[in-house]
């Protein structure tokens, strides 16, 4: 059995979602022990545990001590299954780290998948719904993947309330030269704002001050606008732009001007990068780059990138390099005969 300590490097649930989703994949049993250990609130979060068991429940796992709270867990992988799964997650759990967890495996599945999830799709600390649909999976689609997402609902904090509907391909994973793009010439940026029970002039504040920002900076920007009347109030705004993406949710005190000003001004630091991806997409595309090898640039190396390395380490044979090269980082992965 894979020992795992869960408080190395960013010591987060990434680890324990890595983890999980390399084990389901490799077939590997994996402990892992000191989940979450410097957090204010040690020990898996509820939406931690609930993804880990959706996990299971599709790959027919044992499992033991999985439950909010615990610092200590393991995981015996077994068949991975496709077909019709429902999660639901909970009040406003991400339904993004959700997927992230369990996509390695669906890939891997005995037929297609659909995946119908409830949960949070604007929440803070994990990747927006339109950040997952328009950079991470075009991203992975580079590596072979054929997956799909519909936003059902969406769902902000607390009460979420959101609905997904994902749709999975298996797939043999190719390598993906990421880092062989061309980045001279930037697409325009797509967008999208949003507000829920909140007055209209919201999301196009949060829009208009976006464009702004971009264009000011030399980029033309198209954003969509979404005024909506659903079971949760929030708002927020997400940019793309080939594999780099930003995003910005509204709070309370917050002026909707300045939560579309720093979502462009986050994605025009990675745009005036000659990276081909963003930071954050750096370190969700660790697990498929140790699975099929491949490569991409990024402006800094994160800390969620190294543990993801780290973690994958401990499943796969893939040896993953970071070279620094023209003020970037290469991130590349070169694979032995791992049988999968």
């Amino acid at each position: 059995m894979i020992e795992i300590d869960g408080s190395f490097g960013e010591g987060g649930g990434q680890i324990v979602r890595t983890a999980v989703a390399l084990s389901a994949v490799t077939g590997k049993s994996v402990r892992i022990t000191k989940i979450r250990q410097g957090r204010s609130k040690p020990g898996l979060a509820a939406q931690h545990a609930r993804a880990i068991m959706a996990l299971a429940g599709i790959c027919d796992a044992r499992t033991s001590g999985v439950e909010p709270g615990s610092s200590e867990i393991s995981f015996s992988p077994g068949e991975i299954r496709g077909g019709r799964h429902r999660v639901e997650i909970g009040t406003a759990g991400s339904v993004t780290l959700l997927m992230q967890c369990l996509l390695p495996a669906l890939l891997r599945a005995d037929g297609p998948s659909s995946l119908r999830i409830h949960g949070g799709t604007d929440v803070s600390w994990a990747p927006t719904v339109d950040y997952f649909k328009n950079v991470f999976l075009p991203a992975l689609s580079s590596f072979g993947a054929k997956v799909s997402l519909e936003v059902l609902q969406r769902g902000y904090y607390p009460r979420g309330q959101g609905e997904v509907l994902l749709e999975v391909e298996p797939a043999k994973l190719t390598a993906s030269q990421l880092a062989g793009r061309s980045c001279e010439a930037q697409s325009m940026v797509q967008g999208v704002s949003h507000c829920s029970n909140l007055p209209e002039h919201v999301a196009a504040r949060q829009a208009d001050s976006a464009v702004q920002e971009l264009q000011q900076a030399g980029f033309s920007a198209q954003i969509s606008r979404e005024v909506l009347r659903l079971p949760s109030l929030g708002s927020g705004i997400t940019l793309w732009s080939d594999c780099k993406g930003s995003s910005c949710l509204g709070e309370r005190g917050l002026p909707a001007e300045k939560v579309g000003r720093r979502a462009a001004e986050e994605l025009i630091i990675e745009l005036k990068s000659k990276a081909t991806v963003d930071v954050h997409l750096a370190d969700q595309l660790i697990p498929y780059l140790a699975l099929a090898g491949g490569s991409y640039t990024v402006r800094e190396i994160s800390l969620h990138a190294r543990t993801n390395i780290w973690t994958a380490g401990h499943f796969l044979d893939a040896k993953i390099k970071i070279k620094e090269e023209k003020g970037l980082f290469r991130i590349e992965s070169f694979l032995q005969d791992c049988g999968l």
